[in-house]
């Protein structure tokens, strides 16, 4: 009698362990039932990712993990590749299409390269760029924006397309006249130095420094101020700076002082006293 009670004993612990082991395995075999992974388990086989998300991930760097993306793990799911507006959304660039097109790697989302004719993605940021240079013709007007732009945010200097007006300017200096999207409206600020104005207009500075009048003094931008090509007038420095008969019989100042930067220089032909007002005859020379 003893032995049957311990042969059913015995058949009764194997059943119970085999129904815990029949358990154990099923449970196993729950797809809910997955160890949960982290960025640092992700960097143990994915080690490019996490390096290129470290040192160009923007926003993807900071506020987000792996798995906020990349749900679920092979090999049950595999290329966990979500949509960008699963996140992006508000303001996107592009309406939220194609935004591989420029946003190539998403985990280096702000390195952004182009091919070499792109302007139309380029339109739906920088509108004002564009409007500078259809309004302000130049040879820049009929480029694409990838010809400078090649990759989203460099900003080429001048000097690799253009030759500088003196050997000894630099691309910071091209910046202090020329905007790159309407570089023909020439504009300065008022320290500007007449140096770097006399690498473009040699001969008027030329003139100016050789001359003994007050205005070799003075920075060619306190007369031509912050536009190119501006002329002031006289008058808005100097008043009325003569007696009215004189004014009354030479009304512009260019009668007599006609050679704008070298103003005290008066060639003979157009001296006070062979200068004629306005409608009178010229004196006429006899030839011997």
């Amino acid at each position: 009698m003893k032995v049957v009670k311990c042969c059913k004993l015995l058949s009764a612990v194997f059943v119970t362990l085999a129904i815990f082991s029949f358990a154990g395995m099923a449970c196993a075999q729950e797809p809910g039932a997955k160890a949960t992974l982290t960025s640092a388990d992700c960097v143990k086989c994915h080690a490019k990712p996490p390096a290129d998300v470290a040192a160009n991930g923007g926003a993807h760097k900071t506020n987000v993990t792996c798995q906020d993306c990349h749900v679920g793990h092979p090999p049950t799911v595999k290329k966990i590749i979500p949509d960008c507006s699963m996140c992006h959304e508000g303001k996107p660039h592009f309406g939220l299409k194609g935004c591989l097109g420029c946003h190539s790697n998403p985990h280096t989302p702000k390195v952004i390269k182009f091919g070499n004719n792109v302007t139309d993605p380029c339109l739906t940021c920088h509108t004002p760029q564009i409007e500078k240079l259809r309004k302000n013709k130049s040879k820049h007007t009929a480029l694409n924006c990838s010809f400078c732009h090649n990759v989203h945010g460099r900003i080429p200097p001048c000097t690799q397309c253009h030759k500088p007006h003196a050997q000894d300017m630099t691309a910071t200096d091209c910046k202090k006249c020329h905007q790159a999207h309407m570089p023909l409206v020439v504009t300065y600020g008022a320290e500007t130095q007449s140096k770097l104005c006399g690498s473009c207009h040699k001969k008027a500075y030329d003139l100016l420094n050789a001359s003994p009048a007050k205005h070799k003094s003075v920075l060619c931008v306190t007369c031509h101020q912050s536009k190119h090509k501006m002329v002031p007038k006289c008058q808005d420095c100097h008043g009325i700076p003569h007696p009215a008969g004189m004014m009354a019989r030479f009304p512009k100042c260019g009668q007599c002082h006609n050679i704008a930067h070298d103003l005290n220089h008066w060639p003979a032909a157009t001296t006070p006293e062979s200068a004629a007002p306005q409608g009178a005859k010229k004196a006429v020379i006899k030839k011997k």
